[in-house]
């Protein structure tokens, strides 16, 4: 640990606004005591911006608000004066065509929302898939001190005494569905224990999984990540959380300073042994291009390789984040990481703490939940990143979700040439397909869907399904949800939309899947392939205007993290020129 606190007391940014009798001053700190603040309020105390992603249309957010008053309150508390701020919220559960889309919309709105207002530090209230990422990404590109305090995951759910993952049973339900094996009723009746309380996703999904990247990387507080969403700790912990982002603000304590490579190898070291979600590759990429800290698709192979999942949550194993949280929660795995020589130790937090200083007396309570290494869910846990001439800039495989009998695979290509080619045609029992074959969907990564859909884990044709079959080898450019599993090649790059080989794959071509080899490869020759792609031509129409058209002129493949081209690197915390 490096850092050196700044010293205190200083101008702090919001006094270019608040600071002073000028004209200008006058008309910033004048118009905000309509609201009631007195005018010691602005003697340059720290400014803390509470960016809040709350909204009725993202469910797993829709308890922020109220989270939000327990943050005030530690603000007050610490000698700050808290301002929230609403920012744009991209649901998973709800946008279309993908939240994915909007995930860089949503950094550069709020990255222009922190750095036009007068915040001297924020605390990122965030939930949902791409609130995580999207605000992390902004502070990143500030690089005003910044602290993430999560809504939580909701309770588990049960139906007929069996438990109910969020996502993970609704691909498995409706799966049984097609198989013959449960009923459409049934399946309705199933609906209303799968959300049986406010939170994100109660599987280690995304949303889990990026809660715990942002604990792991030490951009929140030990033990944010797991405290169910409703349990009154959650509010202790936003409250606290409060209170330290002022003492943040007079330290000084910036993302630069928190988000550093080891940070990045610790966090993709955790996500190894929490079997965590593919879709944290393109944050983590997408997050470090903007801190500026060299991180590659080759890291996540690296970093990951050796390190065993000991985490038993759904999709990989058979608990959830309820469970995860009373065992002792990210705090234990950090802890077993750093007993294993896996933690870079030294690595600094939000706290002003050491990651190790933190974690390395808490105990475990439930060791069939957070498992022994010997008893690991898959040994070598890490996302796998696989090449070859199907793949040259990589694509990405979840071990702890896949099925082992499936790790080396050859089989016969059946293409469908988008998710719509796919939808008409899976239900079709005239489909040439069995259990052999090898699933291809193209046109689905960041410029194809366009913004790269969850589509990744095509379910199976029922004729398939029927024979008792769960799991095929499947392949694509799209992402699959952090709640999907299965034996799923995704992120495919280049994708097929930017004429990459995927998308001159064809009916009846041969593909070959070693994942302990880390390759995936279309077997034709090298003239055959050079061929193909000469005479490729775009399929599909691009948007004439609107951020549509912005997203697909600019958007960067999956293997860098699927940013903006114009959004990389830290722009800083300047204050643009008064107009007034």
């Amino acid at each position: 640990m490096t850092f050196k606190p700044a010293p205190w007391p200083r101008k702090l940014r919001s006094q270019h606004w608040f600071g002073g009798t000028s004209r200008d001053t006058i008309y910033h700190r004048g118009w905000l005591k309509n609201q009631g603040h007195p005018h010691d309020l602005f003697d340059g105390r720290p400014v803390i911006g509470i960016l809040n992603t709350w909204s009725d249309l993202t469910p797993c957010n829709g308890h922020l608000r109220e989270l939000a008053e327990k943050v005030k309150a530690g603000v007050w508390e610490a000698g700050g004066f808290p301002v929230e701020v609403p920012v744009f919220s991209a649901s998973e559960n709800t946008f279309r065509p993908t939240a994915m889309m909007y995930r860089n919309l949503a950094a550069l709105a709020v990255e222009e929302a922190m750095r036009a207002q007068p915040i001297d530090g924020a605390v990122l209230m965030v939930g949902c898939d791409k609130t995580t990422p999207s605000l992390l990404m902004a502070a990143a590109s500030t690089d005003i001190p910044s602290i993430v305090v999560t809504g939580g995951p909701m309770l588990n759910g049960y139906f007929r005494g069996e438990r109910v993952g969020s996502g993970t049973h609704l691909w498995k339900f409706s799966e049984a569905v097609k198989a013959g094996e449960m009923t459409q009723e049934e399946f309705l009746e199933a609906e209303a224990s799968m959300s049986r309380s406010t939170g994100t996703c109660n599987t280690m999904g995304t949303a889990s999984t990026m809660a715990s990247m942002a604990e792991a990387l030490g951009m929140a507080l030990s033990g944010n990540a797991a405290i169910p969403a409703v349990d009154s700790r959650r509010r202790v912990m936003a409250q606290m959380t409060g209170r330290r982002i002022v003492q943040m603000v007079k330290d000084d304590l910036k993302p630069s300073d928190v988000m550093t490579k080891q940070a990045f190898e610790n966090a993709i070291r955790t996500n190894a042994a929490i079997g965590g979600s593919t879709n944290a590759v393109i944050h983590m990429l997408a997050m470090a291009g903007r801190v500026g800290v060299d991180l590659t698709l080759d890291d996540w192979d690296r970093c990951g390789r050796e390190v065993p999942t000991i985490v038993n949550l759904m999709p990989s194993g058979k608990y959830l984040m309820e469970e995860f949280f009373y065992a002792g929660g990210l705090p234990v795995v950090l802890k077993r990481l750093g007993e294993a020589g896996l933690l870079h130790k030294d690595a600094l937090t939000v706290s002003g703490s050491t990651i190790w200083e933190e974690v390395k007396d808490v105990r475990n309570d439930n060791e069939d939940v957070i498992l022994p290494a010997d008893k690991a869910l898959t040994k070598s846990g890490g996302i796998v990143v696989l090449k070859g001439n199907l793949a040259p800039k990589g694509a990405v495989l979840k071990p702890s979700a896949a099925s082992p009998h499936l790790m080396v695979h050859r089989g016969r290509a059946v293409v469908f040439e988008d998710i719509d080619d796919y939808k008409a045609k899976i239900n079709d029992e005239a489909l040439d397909i069995d259990e052999t074959c090898v699933m291809v969907l193209k046109n689905c990564g960041p410029k194809g869907y366009p913004g790269m859909a969850e589509v990744g884990n095509m379910g199976l044709p029922p004729k398939v399904l029927r024979k008792g079959i769960t799991d095929m080898v499947r392949i694509s450019d799209a992402r699959m949800s952090g709640t999907a599993y299965g034996t799923v090649v995704l992120h495919t790059s280049p994708e097929a939309a930017a004429g990459g080989p995927l998308a001159v794959v064809r009916n009846g071509d041969f593909i070959s899947l070693d994942v302990p080899n880390r390759s995936v490869v279309l077997e034709i020759s090298d003239q055959e392939l050079a061929a193909r792609l000469a005479a490729w031509t775009p399929q599909h129409e691009r948007p004439a205007s609107g951020y549509a058209w912005l997203h697909q002129q600019h958007v960067e493949g999956a293997d860098t993290g699927a940013d903006l081209d114009f959004l990389k690197g830290c722009r800083g915390r300047e204050v643009g020129k008064d107009s007034h």
